[in-house]
C-alpha cells in the first residue's frame, strides 16, 4: 500500500511532460506531487524547503549544464532518491534502479509506468516498526 506521506518533486520544462509523469504517480496512488518547470524553482524548493523530498524526478536537460546534476542529486541531503531521465542528452551513464543507489539515470525521454513502479518499490519500502518487540517461542 502506498505511503500517503511521500513527497515527490517533478522537474521538467514541458508542462505536458510534468503532467504525464504526475499521472503515472497518481495511477499508483501517490498524490503529494509538486511539479516545477525551471531549475531555479527546483533549487528554491529543495534548498529552502522545511522537509526533504523522498523522490526527485528530473529531466537531465533542465540544469542546462549549470551544474553536475548527478553530483547535485547524490550530495543533497534534501533528496532521498532521484530519477534523472533523458540522461543521454547530458551524457550521463545509465544507472539502473536498485536499493544500493540513491540516484537512477535513464536514457528514456520520459519515464513509463513500469519504470515508476520499479522505482517506487525501492523508495516506498515498508519500514520496520520502531519500538515493537517480537517474541519467538
Amino acid at each position: 500500500m502506498p505511503s500517503k506521506s511521500l513527497r515527490i518533486l517533478i522537474a521538467d520544462e514541458q508542462h505536458f511532460n510534468r503532467m504525464k509523469i504526475e499521472r503515472l504517480f497518481n495511477q499508483l496512488d501517490y498524490f503529494r506531487v509538486a511539479p516545477v518547470q525551471s531549475f531555479e524553482e527546483l533549487l528554491n524548493l529543495v534548498e529552502y524547503g522545511c522537509a526533504p523530498f523522498d523522490l526527485l524526478v528530473i529531466n537531465a536537460g533542465l540544469a542546462h549544464g549549470k551544474l553536475d546534476l548527478l553530483d547535485f542529486c547524490l550530495d543533497n541531503e534534501q533528496l532521498a532518491h532521484a530519477l534523472i531521465f533523458d540522461g543521454q542528452c547530458a551524457q550521463l551513464p545509465v544507472i539502473a534502479a536498485c536499493e544500493r543507489h540513491k540516484v537512477q539515470v535513464s536514457h528514456a525521454l520520459l519515464p513509463d509506468l513500469a519504470t515508476v513502479q520499479r522505482l517506487m518499490a525501492i523508495v516506498d519500502r515498508p519500514r520496520p516498526l520502531v519500538g515493537t518487540v517480537i517474541s519467538v517461542r
